[in-house]
């Protein structure tokens, strides 16, 4: 038929053309799928970063709580505090103890509390300090301000009075370790939340158990989690 008709020149060319069209079509969808592979282990890789300090942020939190749980034991009913698992926050609940009504002072008997409580708190900590990101020293209270104030006028007046609160408790307990006065500078804060943060039971304001001061630890896991999230 060739010989009669002639080679259709036209047609096999475009044959050729859309075989290669095909081939570069292939070749491209196995760039593709490669592509996809790769980032899909890359970000498996760095799920599993993030899923590592996860679980070792766990274990850390686990760890510090039961550290601090078997050396004050035995102290927390007559301080009248407790160590929330969660948080990890040492809080002292009896506020008629640590200061006087409307005080920013430390009564005698917390400048007691604390000669114990202090040194050997930070003692305790101190395995754990390259996973912290900071101790905080919080100070809370209730809602209730002067009497008269509007409820702005209260919340203000308690945020004075919190960071007041916790100003002197920062203060004295680096009076008593000398030693540690940079790591201590560098690494505690003293803060005032002023009535924020209420302790209610059934909704209703639980006064006395709002205020409080609470020695918080602090890890430095969502700085990790941060720092593996920029890298990508």
């Amino acid at each position: 038929m060739d010989k009669i008709f002639g080679t259709n020149h036209r047609a096999q060319e475009s044959g050729e053309h859309w075989l290669t069209v095909s081939d570069l079509m292939a070749g491209l969808m196995m760039v593709f799928l490669f592509i996809a592979i790769v980032f899909m282990m890359i970000t498996q890789k760095e799920n599993d970063k993030i899923k590592d300090v996860a679980v070792a942020y766990q274990e850390n939190q686990v760890a510090i709580y039961q550290a601090l749980e078997d050396e004050f034991e035995k102290d927390l009913d007559k301080w009248g505090a407790t160590i929330d698992k969660e948080t990890l926050a040492f809080n002292f609940q009896s506020p008629d103890v640590l200061f006087a009504n409307n005080e920013t002072r430390l009564s005698d008997a917390y400048k007691e509390i604390l000669n114990d409580f202090f040194p050997r708190y930070i003692r305790v900590l101190a395995p754990y300090r390259d996973s912290l990101d900071e101790i905080r020293i919080e100070g809370h209270t209730s809602s209730l301000g002067l009497r008269g104030s509007s409820n702005a006028e209260a919340y203000f007046y308690n945020m004075q009075l919190s960071q007041g609160r916790t100003r002197s408790v920062l203060e004295y307990g680096y009076s008593l370790m000398p030693d540690d006065a940079e790591w201590i500078k560098a690494n505690i804060a003293a803060v005032g939340f002023s009535s924020s943060r209420l302790v209610l039971n059934d909704g209703v304001e639980n006064e006395a158990m709002s205020r409080r001061v609470s020695f918080r630890a602090i890890t430095n896991a969502d700085i990790q989690i941060k720092r593996i999230l920029e890298a990508q």
